[in-house]
């Protein structure tokens, strides 16, 4: 497979472009929550624990992965369990904490909402050689890591270190 030409490119385009990739985003998101009856950050922490798989995630690190305080991801974890999405299960090795996991019919609907997207999406990846999808893949780790810096500096409040 041989790469496609690409147009050019410099920070600032690509800047543009990603700011306009993550408002499509959080546009969709917001569509695709309330067509599964749920909010959006309920339905990101729904990903969370799909993403999780066998693994089961604890209320504590849903909230890490949230960037939410635990008693904020108690009332997540409320109204996904109350909306059908998941149930907690008391964890084998310590009997005060609980696991989540996602309930099979939610898997079900959640991935049928996504599939179409998530189809199209592998299709452009198509037109990508390995070694770009490398570096596309690269990035998204990359700027991922450097969002979660920039929410652990906006959640500390300090005004002696600017954002």
């Amino acid at each position: 497979m041989h790469g496609r030409p690409r147009p050019p490119a410099d920070p600032s385009r690509a800047l543009s472009a990603m700011d306009h990739l993550i408002a499509a985003h959080l546009i969709g998101q917001q569509e695709l929550a309330r067509r599964l009856g749920l909010n959006v950050t309920d339905l990101t922490c729904f990903g969370f624990v799909l993403e999780a798989g066998d693994e089961l995630l604890t209320a504590g690190d849903l909230a890490a992965r949230a960037h939410v305080t635990t008693g904020a991801v108690t009332g997540i974890l409320n109204r996904l369990e109350r909306a059908g999405y998941v149930t907690r299960r008391p964890d084998p090795k310590d009997r005060r904490r609980v696991r989540v996991a996602a309930l099979p019919d939610a898997v079900t609907r959640v991935t049928a909402v996504y599939a179409g997207h998530y189809e199209r999406l592998t299709e452009l990846f198509a037109d990508y050689t390995p070694d770009e999808l490398a570096v596309i893949t690269d990035w998204f780790t990359r700027a991922t890591a450097l969002a979660h810096d920039y929410l652990e500096k906006l959640n500390r409040n300090d005004s002696a270190d600017p954002c």
